[in-house]
């Protein structure tokens, strides 16, 4: 079977972004989005994917972060949906829990292509290094609606092959 990839360019007035996605890679990745935080999370969602992640942004920061955020998840939704391709063989929705520190995520997901986003999350500050936590339910409301940690484990586990199919 060849690697699914996903490969995204967009350019708008306030971001530019090129973007490479291979769901069957290693966990490499090299990612600048000139927000530190955000690169830290974009990096572990490949690493504990096990996706391979290419990922340059250039945006408007000297505004602030919504735009290069709001637009990095549209871009990764987009590679996402062009890795999977047609869909065929994989299995599309599914159920995980993950218990992590302080924090337990429960998330399900159908990775049908309709839009839809149930976010419940309360943050304890403004900020986590220069990310602007009012900007993560944007970033799941642009990017397959998931938070970051389930993303990578539900993401994971849709896209193996079904012996069903």
């Amino acid at each position: 079977m060849a690697n699914r990839v996903g490969v995204v360019s967009r350019k708008t007035n306030e971001t530019d972004i090129q973007m490479e996605l291979n769901l069957d890679g290693s966990g490499y990745a090299k990612v600048d989005t000139g927000i530190g935080f955000f690169d830290h999370m974009l990096i572990s969602f490949a690493k504990h994917g096990f996706f391979d992640l290419n990922c340059k942004v250039t945006g408007d920061l000297f505004v602030d972060s919504h735009h290069t955020i709001e637009d990095t998840g549209i871009v990764l939704g987009q590679a996402i949906a062009k890795a999977v391709g047609d869909k065929q063989g994989i299995k599309r929705f599914g159920s995980f829990m993950l218990p992590m520190d302080e924090v337990l995520v429960l998330s399900a997901i159908d990775l049908s292509g309709r839009p839809y986003l149930n976010f419940d999350a309360t943050f304890t500050c403004d900020k986590l290094g220069e990310l602007d936590t009012e900007m993560v339910k944007e970033f799941f409301l642009c990017c397959f609606q998931m938070n970051f940690w389930y993303l990578t484990c539900q993401i994971r586990t849709r896209i193996m092959m079904s012996p069903l199919n």
